[in-house]
């Protein structure tokens, strides 16, 4: 009998994970979908503030200063090195494999994710980004590197895919008639994880830091529990719309009306031959290769174009001393966080008006803009404007986080709604490409600048001037887009074939399917937007205070 009641306990647990237990019954509030998709975003979005605990476990060993491996040890002794710290350079490595594995896992992953739905996917996110972080804090207690970059790299990337594109599909359908908005308001999440992580693991390692630990590998299990409740309750309160719902009142637009939005859907088994995926592969490949070398360095660039006039002394930043270089250092972390904050803001934004202006003509704007803002910045720098040169980036860095998010309202205008979460797992491969080759246009092409001679306020002119190219690159990419050729497009049969796959159960009717909004309560609505809503003010509020420094 204890046999057999086990076995029912793990078919029910199995079913409630199942796609089909996650279909919202009538009077669901759809706005309940984007506050769980945000749960998970912020959480992982904790990937790009990674760098706050590079300094700490730079000095693990020696607590008080780094404590230097004997002379000729490289990176594969670091990996398996106790008695001695790791280099900030050797740390970095993890931040390149979250990203890597984001894009490949996506791509992996991303066909189970439409048939699994996205409440198992959240969970296995949960699993793989938490268990990752708390084998990382394992590797921190033994002093083994290579368990961090297995747990926190390798387990952690594979659950930054599956939740970076687990809510994709789950909100374009619940908001066809604002596609842009929906996956803005989930995109900018992850833009925004490191806007609560980063100020939140400062606070934990000063909490846990004692005479004889930095309090890291401490903070990394703290975090990964509060994390794994966050995703948990944001991946138990997906739910997908069944299939051929809409909003009440709203009609899906002719398809002569706009030739761009796609009325059939095109099978992922068949998006990758068309031209249309590779060129918007190219178009957001070149969007971020152009964007992330510049956040990875924007700390530095600032102090080293303008040096002392930050202060308001004229000398370069070699002549400056120590207490003259940490105040431009605060300065330069302020411009870091006002950065940020136009990252994420450009994400909803840009996202949300691509529903008016069309994906491509917002790409478009992208380009034109971003081609004369990177060739002008030198010329600001050298005029010594810094507002110029800030306003400049910060509009940059809009646009950049504004590709991430319009991208996946441009998959599902070409190729319909069916596949879109998967293809766009394969389109993020792009980021994986650009995560490698942005950072190395800036750094090592700056580094090759200084070795030659330039001086480090005139090292970033010939690099922004490429960054500008490759944005004239995309903006050729994104010209030739076309609609999808009708030979690609899925057949009635063939969809609904795909539909019985994937576990998706039809509406009876439009009338039946176009619930109203408002039948759910307001009040768990309102709850599940403060869950997400305070956690991110305070992050902002953080990172204002931040950026304030730039402006005194």
């Amino acid at each position: 009998m204890s046999s057999i009641a086990q076995d029912r306990a793990t078919g029910s647990a199995v079913d409630f994970l199942s796609k089909e237990r996650t279909i919202a019954g009538p009077g669901f509030n759809r706005w309940l979908v984007p506050p769980a998709a945000l749960a998970i975003h912020l959480c992982i979005g904790m990937a790009y503030g990674f760098s706050v605990f590079w300094l700490p476990l730079s000095k693990a060993v020696g607590i008080s200063a780094p404590q230097a491996c004997p002379d000729g040890t490289g990176f594969l002794g670091e990996l398996f090195a106790t008695g001695c710290d790791w280099r900030v350079s050797t740390l970095g490595w993890m931040y390149t494999l979250f990203f890597v594995f984001l894009g490949s896992s996506a791509a992996v992953f991303g066909g189970w994710l439409e048939r699994a739905g996205p409440r198992k996917a959240g969970l296995v996110s949960m699993l793989c980004w938490c268990g990752g972080m708390l084998v990382s804090a394992l590797g921190i207690h033994l002093h083994q590197f290579w368990l961090m970059l297995l747990g926190s790299g390798v387990i952690g990337g594979i659950g930054l895919g599956l939740g970076y594109i687990s809510p994709v599909s789950t909100l374009i359908k619940w908001f066809p008639d604002r596609r842009g908005m929906a996956t803005g308001m989930a995109i900018m999440g992850f833009g925004g994880g490191a806007m609560i992580g980063s100020p939140l693991a400062q606070l934990l390692m000063t909490r846990f830091a004692t005479p004889t630990s930095v309090g890291v590998a401490e903070t990394f299990v703290a975090m990964a529990l509060l994390y794994a409740l966050f995703m948990t309750a944001g991946a138990l309160a997906y739910r997908v719309p069944a299939a051929g719902w809409k909003p009440a009142g709203w009609t899906p637009p002719a398809a002569a009306a706009n030739a761009m939005i796609a009325s059939r859907h095109v099978h992922l088994g068949n998006a990758h031959r068309t031209p249309q995926f590779w060129l918007v592969w190219a178009v957001l490949c070149l969007n971020v290769t152009a964007g992330i070398g510049v956040i990875g360095m924007a700390s530095p660039m600032l102090q080293e174009v303008f040096g002392g006039k930050l202060i308001g002394v004229d000398a370069a930043i070699g002549a400056l001393d120590a207490t003259q270089a940490a105040q431009i250092a605060a300065i330069a972390a302020g411009f870091t966080g006002l950065l940020s904050l136009f990252n994420i803001g450009g994400r909803f934004f840009w996202a949300s008006m691509s529903d008016r202006l069309g994906r491509k003509a917002t790409y478009a704007i992208f380009f034109v803009l971003g081609t004369a803002l990177y060739a002008s910045a030198p010329s600001a720098g050298h005029a010594g404007s810094i507002a110029l040169f800030t306003g400049a980036f910060c509009l940059i860095l809009s646009m950049y986080g504004g590709g991430f998010a319009t991208v996946p309202a441009y998959l599902a205008d070409l190729f319909g709604t069916q596949f879109v979460g998967a293809i766009h797992g394969r389109l993020l491969t792009a980021w994986s490409v650009a995560g490698i080759f942005g950072p190395v246009i800036v750094n090592y092409l700056r580094e090759f600048q200084i070795g030659h001679g330039v001086e480090k306020a005139q090292a970033y002119d010939t690099t922004m001037l490429i960054l500008a190219a490759l944005l004239v690159a995309g903006f050729v990419c994104n010209l030739l887009i076309r609609p999808v050729a009708p030979k690609w497009q899925m057949s009635d049969e063939e969809l609904g074939s795909a539909r019985k796959l994937a576990r998706e159960t039809v509406a009876a009717g439009t009338a039946s399917a176009a619930v109203p909004a408002a039948a759910s309560p307001v009040a768990l609505v309102l709850i599940a937007w403060l869950a997400v809503g305070i956690p991110l003010a305070w992050g902002v509020a953080q990172t204002v205070a931040k950026a304030a420094i730039l402006f005194k």
